[in-house]
């Protein structure tokens, strides 16, 4: 590999976890503080706001279909921090208002973190090596939900932080580190010409383009959805409830364990899907990733199973479990 290449492909996998691992800051640590006895409608507080929150992240997913479609090539940079700091106000009128009233500002923090992926994506498309810049990308939302969980906890326990301005808090510490990595993405360069001869370029969709997309592709992608819709329900209860799960098993206070079980999650995903990329042909890759997806939810499965009859132990269970979604959820 020549050495230029291998330059911009560390360049581009720095700048795009880095961008997206920062973004998490914003989204997760609440996920850390627990609300006990909490209650308001009849449905515990927390349930509340992780229903807001995942409200205005698929609020903003249907925005995406026409922003991230239409996106063009300037001032991305500028729209990754501004969606950020929308986020990070959103905390503070979280912390600053009363409950339940603030949960409206968790519903507006999801808003525009939902859009993040899409910007930061557009600049790693239509290059030879998207796959495996993809790859890297995929793996940050792995390591990052856990990190900055261990991040939000270790404010409150080290700094006497309240659950509710820990949020704010936290991501306040991230600012700066993703207006760096976000000025590293501009710097990217854009697709060279043997990239653009080898994949198609990447240009703004029109209203018709994406309605003739749909025609065509309407069944594949029904299914796509509802797969994904149910995986991602799976992911985000371990996701968003890790806290009282390591809790129950009996890991009450341990900051470190949300990134150690995350840590060889992603190594372990990176590792097996890596060798699809050695697979030649796009339609027999295309067929060896159904085979992934199937035995990412038997491996789910299994791992369960062997829990329930005490031949796994909690720890091994919830990184056999996270290996099985992500196996999944990645590709």
């Amino acid at each position: 590999m020549k050495k230029s290449k291998l330059l911009f492909i560390l360049h581009a996998i720095l700048a795009s976890f880095g961008a997206y691992f920062c973004m998490y800051a914003f989204r997760k640590p609440f996920a850390v503080a627990s609300f006990h006895n909490m209650v308001f409608f009849g449905i515990d507080y927390k349930i509340l706001l992780v229903i807001a929150q995942v409200l205005g992240y698929m609020l903003s997913k249907f925005l995406g279909i026409k922003i991230i479609s239409e996106l063009k090539n300037t001032n991305r940079a500028i729209l990754i921090v501004l969606l950020i700091l929308v986020a990070e106000i959103s905390l503070v009128l979280f912390a600053i208002a009363p409950a339940p009233y603030n949960i409206i500002f968790m519903f507006v923090n999801g808003l525009p973190l939902g859009l993040i992926w899409g910007i930061v994506f557009s600049y790693l498309e239509g290059r030879r090596s998207t796959e495996i810049l993809g790859l890297a990308l995929c793996s940050s939302f792995i390591v990052s939900s856990g990190a900055v969980k261990s991040v939000g906890l270790l404010t409150m326990q080290n700094f006497g932080v309240s659950q509710f301005w820990m949020p704010a808090v936290t991501g306040s510490f991230f600012i700066v580190p993703l207006a760096f990595f976000a000025w590293l993405l501009e710097k990217i360069p854009p697709p060279t010409i043997e990239d653009q001869v080898l994949r198609t370029a990447r240009v703004p969709m029109k209203r018709q383009d994406r309605l003739d997309l749909i025609k065509k592709f309407i069944f594949p992608l029904v299914v796509l959805v509802l797969f994904y819709a149910l995986l991602t329900a799976f992911r985000d209860f371990r996701d968003n409830f890790s806290r009282e799960l390591w809790d129950a098993l009996g890991y009450r206070g341990d900051a470190s364990v949300y990134t150690l079980s995350e840590l060889p999650i992603a190594f372990l995903v990176l590792v097996s899907l890596s060798f699809l990329g050695l697979i030649k042909g796009n339609f027999k890759a295309f067929v060896y990733y159904h085979y992934t997806l199937l035995f990412g939810i038997v491996f789910t499965g299994l791992a369960t199973l062997f829990y329930q009859f005490n031949m796994l132990s909690p720890y091994l269970w919830m990184v056999a479990v996270g290996f099985g979604l992500y196996v999944c959820y990645v590709p």
